[in-house]
């Protein structure tokens, strides 16, 4: 039976439609259609559908899921991909693949699918001055080609793209073979990254690439493969520029401008006994009643899935997670409040749920308490679902109990 899978991809100007159809003998045939114009993905994307799969000669209802172009980029056209999606798989009783557009821009770059490969480092023109950037690393798994996301998609005013790439080289070794290789439209939408790779021998510039329907639906492909995709109510952008512009209010309030990435920037590490000081410092500053140094101390010797969020050589936010057998647990994750809200909190739940997928597990589990208003629009937004309540489960205020939100997230 033919494999039928829809891609659709509007994170630029670039409104694009695929259609992935393998047959029983694995041999592959792509078709695309695209229109480059800004503001019109809404009235497009629907009628090139339907040209797409007239030109296949195939009906809406052979299709075995919808693919589309996660983000980060424009909010409009993040918009009108994931709702077709949705719309149409709800209708057609489907799953939906969401493709990070980073990601599917660095596939895009035909490279060796080795442990010597170069890092892929993506940036994307997201205006204002701003990059999107995220950076991947290329191999094989089981003889599959693989991406490993080594840096979760920031946003990045782009004069700052040098000290991040310094950044970078230092903390993962890029000055050494095989070094990193710089892609993306970025590339040639921002003056100021021309000179970019001037003494830095370790980097080269690659083609001002963008995420198109093809690699969407290639990349989704090895994901259908694997046996991933999701429920479609469960499918949303993936914006990391949560807002364009302060509203009135704020701007009363002295803010003004855009919100940019923080000074400084972050890398994810693994927990060790050096870090739990800081740890217990800040779980003690964002809990009325946390854990104890013990605690982690305990975890870390139990073999708990453990990170901490590294920003100038100090700890800034953690996660700590039981991979049991069937179901990863998400015990622990907190960010300093000085770092809240700015992507933190967002990269550590991604690792958590990359680590989970590492080992097989489909589900992430986790319990907040239904005080805690802030973290449940964290865990919503970011596809959690509400599972259940557990009776008592937290103390509180004098010598009472909280109920806890058991909260589930099926993983792609």
């Amino acid at each position: 039976m033919t494999l039928h899978l829809l891609a659709l991809e509007t994170s630029s100007s670039l409104c694009g439609v695929a259609l992935l159809s393998r047959g029983d003998d694995g041999a592959i045939d792509l078709k695309l259609l695209e229109h480059d114009a800004v503001s019109e993905h809404a009235e497009r994307m629907l009628p090139m559908v339907d040209e797409l799969l007239e030109l296949a000669g195939i009906t809406p209802n052979r299709l075995s899921a919808v693919a589309f172009g996660q983000g980060p980029g424009g909010f409009t056209g993040l918009r009108v991909a994931c709702g077709v999606a949705q719309g149409m798989a709800f209708a057609l009783d489907i799953p939906v693949i969401p493709v990070p557009s980073l990601q599917a821009a660095a596939a895009r770059e035909h490279i060796a699918l080795s442990g010597s490969a170069p890092l892929q480092i993506v940036v994307q023109d997201a205006r204002m001055g701003e990059i999107y950037l995220a950076a991947y690393q290329a191999g094989l798994d089981s003889g599959r080609a693989a991406w490993q996301e080594v840096q979760a998609p920031i946003l990045l005013d782009a004069a700052q793209l040098g000290n991040w790439l310094d950044f970078a080289a230092q903390a993962w070794g890029l000055a050494h073979s095989p070094g990193a290789r710089l892609l993306g439209d970025a590339i040639q939408a921002c003056p100021a990254l021309a000179d970019i790779a001037s003494g830095r021998d370790w980097l080269k510039v690659g083609a001002p690439l963008r995420s198109d329907a093809s690699s969407v639906a290639r990349l989704a492909l090895q994901v259908w493969q694997e046996g991933g995709g999701i429920a479609p109510e469960l499918a949303a952008p993936l914006y990391v520029r949560d807002k364009v512009a302060y509203t009135t209010m704020e701007r009363e309030l002295g803010a003004g401008g855009n919100p940019r990435a923080p000074e400084g920037f972050i890398v994810l590490e693994r927990m060790q006994a050096a870090h739990l000081d800081a740890v217990t410092d800040i779980e003690a500053s964002v809990q009325a009643f946390p854990w104890t140094r013990g605690n982690f101390a305990d975890g870390l010797q139990t073999g708990y899935d453990a990170w901490v969020a590294m920003q100038s050589g100090k700890v800034v936010g953690f996660c700590m997670t039981m991979l049991a057998p069937d179901v990863a647990h998400l015990l622990v994750i907190a960010v300093s409040p000085a770092c809240q809200s700015a992507g933190v909190g967002t990269q550590l739940l991604r690792r958590c749920e990359q680590e989970a997928l590492r080992r097989g597990l489909g589900t992430i589990v986790l319990e907040v308490r239904p005080s805690n208003e802030k973290a449940l629009r964290f865990y919503r937004h970011r596809g959690f679902e509400l599972l259940a309540t557990r009776k008592d489960y937290y103390p509180a205020e004098h010598g009472k109990r909280e109920d806890a939100c058991v909260m589930t997230k099926r993983l792609v």
